[in-house]
């Protein structure tokens, strides 16, 4: 049995993410979705509420599981018993990034092989700082989230709106 490791922050998850998961679960025996819960970067969502997010999008996906992670990621993968990490590459600009993360990853733990899956077309503008930033200024998400993310967003933005700190965006008002 080949298991796979799709890690991410997934704040929120989006249909980029869900068509990766999906077509890695093609090719792998099983996938697990891992949710990092010790970003450097600003949440707008709790790990524990990214986590529902993802497992109520895959709950009835038998071979995409959910699960939190707070370590490396090879050491995560090593702990599931991953043979590989899934990455999905959107532009150009992120194989810069993925491919020294899979050099890095290799030094780290040579046994674990990274694959990249080109987004599919439609999807190579969604990232969940855009998903993000159209929700927080009432925009309609429904065809970049499922409608239990869209509502979430929704709920999170009207409790947010009597005065939190801002969540780092990126602006698309200019």
């Amino acid at each position: 049995m080949i298991r796979a490791f799709f890690p991410g922050t997934y704040d929120p998850i989006h249909y980029g993410h869900i068509d990766i998961a999906f077509r890695a679960s093609k090719l792998f025996d099983e996938v697990v979705v891992g949710v990092y819960n010790k970003s450097l970067k600003n949440m707008l969502f709790s790990p524990e509420e990214r986590i529902a997010l993802a497992k109520t999008t895959f709950e009835n996906e038998p071979k995409i599981r959910v699960a939190g992670y707070n370590k490396l990621t090879v050491d995560f993968a090593r702990q599931i018993d991953a043979k590989v990490i899934v990455r999905g590459l959107r532009v150009f600009s992120d194989f810069e990034y993925e491919f020294r993360m899979a050099l890095a990853n290799h030094r780290l733990a040579s046994d674990i092989e990274v694959v990249a899956l080109i987004t599919n077309e439609e999807h190579t503008f969604l990232s969940s700082t855009t998903v993000r930033e159209i929700a927080s200024l009432g925009g309609n998400v429904t065809t970049m989230v499922p409608p239990h993310v869209a509502e979430a967003l929704a709920s999170k933005f009207k409790e947010l709106s009597d005065g939190r700190p801002n969540i780092h965006m990126t602006s698309l008002r200019d």
